[in-house]
């Protein structure tokens, strides 16, 4: 038998074995500030630490996964390259002449002109165009969402697929596994045997080792109607009022008409061979709208080289001169975005962070407040919108760029999430998206650096461990 003092000298060397290993490994396979936090929590307990860190601790994608992205990335640039005519020039010196090789060269896609672009910000509105869109589908009707509900909103998708696909158009719904596993439940069958063909996105349980990390997720709201409209933003297929009781979602969708609908449906695609194996047919050309509104998508995920989202929302900051509002319900920035940030305000750039004051997710509503004092002093103005949960996500530059998608300002969508936007470079766009910032300040709270550090003590110890917590992706 073994001896007590034995087993106690073996854990001893053991932890000590892990945490220089951990020291060792850490800091070369993830961000400064995460591998602080791993580090911290390794050497405190190491023997928890370890296989925590193993499963979240990187973000890590099956070599399959990336390799798929790398070629539907080259094949996406390739079909771009004969129609050159679809390009948009910026013309001149400005903001925008940085922005387009930056988002194309992380993203693929080139940027177009002769898109129409219309905001909707009225949650059935946007239901609505949407339904209307598939009842008038004739050849293919492709969807790429993050939830769906058995709800009232679930129902309606549900029979206009049915009826789509019994008019003999090509019906496609692609679901993350996670978020919509409600939705799969309730009509993935029904939908099946209709002739609908639905896959569902990075499964979890024992396929995820197929995946990559257990917690990466397709975030992206996407729908493609014929070769006509496209539909990109924050709004998820659920009743307005599923998440945050009391407080109905506030959200914002871009319907697209033009050369940019083409993109999306090759986003769509790309989702659908990472998953399947499958590659769809994508028509590379879409008639030209008059509206001439120049828009440039951008992609962004674990399988991409680079953290696209990131990268751009922090050029985009950088690079306002005058004016720059950012619209999210979670704010839980990167070291660089929150540097980003405090140097546009201190050059004298109007920078306005609209929040929601509900939110459905406490521990990073905790987290964000943690990161108010360092901004009010810097010169950010921050605004709580009340009336709703504001669960809209878009950024607007001067008056001459505007970013609308699915991506949040937060460490989860610029490292572990697939996520989806649209610049567009057009001064009607832009001054359209200050119009809805506008309806959101009307109705909102402005903090005040003095009234901030007025709040208890208690406060900003839980601050301070929510953000630790979310730092550790």
């Amino acid at each position: 038998m073994t001896e007590p003092s034995s087993i106690g000298s073996w854990l001893l060397i053991l932890d000590w074995v892990i945490r220089l290993a951990a020291l060792a490994w850490i800091p070369s396979r993830t961000t400064p500030a995460a591998a602080r936090s791993w580090l911290l929590l390794v050497f405190f307990v190491p023997l928890a630490g370890l296989p925590l860190y193993l499963l979240f601790g990187h973000p890590w994608l099956s070599r399959e996964r990336v390799r798929r992205q790398a070629e539907a990335s080259l094949l996406i640039r390739e079909e771009q390259k004969p129609l050159g005519e679809l390009r948009w020039q910026p013309e001149g010196d400005g903001a925008d002449t940085e922005m387009v090789p930056l988002v194309e060269r992380l993203g693929d896609f080139m940027p177009t002109h002769g898109n129409a672009v219309a905001l909707l910000d009225d949650y059935d509105a946007s239901l609505r165009a949407l339904l209307e869109d598939i009842a008038g589908a004739r050849d293919r009707v492709h969807l790429l969402y993050y939830l769906m509900f058995q709800d009232q909103v679930g129902d309606m998708v549900c029979e206009a697929l049915l009826q789509a696909s019994a008019r003999g158009v090509e019906c496609r719904l692609m679901l993350d596994a996670v978020g919509a596993k409600p939705g799969m439940r309730a009509y993935a069958a029904r939908l099946r045997a209709g002739g609908v063909q639905v896959q569902e996105l990075l499964p979890g349980g024992l396929r995820w080792r197929r995946s990559g990390r257990i917690d990466l997720r397709n975030h992206r709201k996407i729908a493609v109607i014929d070769n006509r409209a496209g539909y990109v933003g924050s709004q998820n297929l659920a009743d307005a009022g599923a998440f945050v009781r009391g407080y109905p979602n506030r959200e914002l969708v871009a319907r697209v008409e033009g050369p940019a609908v083409s993109h999306l449906e090759a986003v769509f695609a790309s989702d659908w061979y990472l998953e399947t194996g499958e590659r769809l047919e994508v028509i590379a050309t879409t008639p030209v709208n008059d509206a001439n509104v120049a828009a440039q998508l951008l992609p962004s995920g674990p399988a991409y080289p680079f953290s696209n989202a990131r990268d751009v929302v922090c050029a985009l900051i950088h690079l306002a001169q005058k004016k720059l509002v950012l619209t999210t319900p979670y704010f839980v920035p990167d070291d660089g975005t929150l540097s980003a940030l405090r140097i546009a305000a201190l050059s004298g750039v109007d920078v306005q962070l609209i929040l929601s004051r509900s939110n459905n997710q406490q521990l990073t509503a905790w987290a964000q407040e943690s990161y108010y004092s360092d901004l009010l002093q810097s010169g950010v103005k921050i605004a709580h919108y009340r009336p709703h949960f504001l669960h809209a996500k878009h950024l607007s530059v001067d008056d001459s760029m505007a970013l609308v998608g699915s991506m949040n300002l937060d460490i989860r969508s610029f490292a572990l999430n697939a996520e989806v936007g649209m610049i567009c470079y057009d001064a009607g766009v832009v001054a359209r998206m200050r119009q809805i910032e506008g309806e959101y300040l009307a109705e909102s709270d402005a903090l005040t650096l003095a009234e901030w550090n007025r709040r208890p003590a208690w406060k900003r110890s839980r601050e301070g461990i929510a953000r630790l917590a979310d730092s550790f992706i």
